[in-house]
């Protein structure tokens, strides 16, 4: 399960960049990177970053609806007459946290 303990305790002011601050902590593979791939088939984050698109704030929870850019390459076998470029693809998809005030626990979930 994935956290964002400051985001959950964080005004609606600063929510966003407290959420963008703790979502660069994260290690890539705590995202679902790999079901929102369009052009790729292995998810690469180390060049995450992200889109606030709306927020929600309740007393029990907030509810992120963000875009997430990231890069994707196409594998081959990596074998020495293997003609598959791995060239990194530009990556975009749509994803909502669910974060339970005031722990901040949280959900995510690829919108389509």
């Amino acid at each position: 399960m994935i956290r964002f303990p400051r985001t959950a305790r964080a005004s609606p002011e600063t929510l966003g960049a407290v959420f963008k601050e703790e979502l660069a902590l994260l290690s890539p593979d705590a995202l679902p990177l790999q079901q929102g791939m369009a052009h790729g088939n292995v998810a690469v984050g180390e060049s995450l970053s992200a889109m606030i698109i709306a927020t929600e704030l309740t007393e029990d929870s907030c509810r992120i609806h963000a875009g997430l850019f990231f890069g994707s390459l196409i594998a081959g076998c990596a074998c020495h007459n293997d003609p598959t470029p791995m060239t990194e693809q530009s990556e975009y998809c749509e994803v909502m946290f669910d974060i339970e005030r005031p722990g901040g626990d949280a959900r995510v979930r690829v919108i389509d």
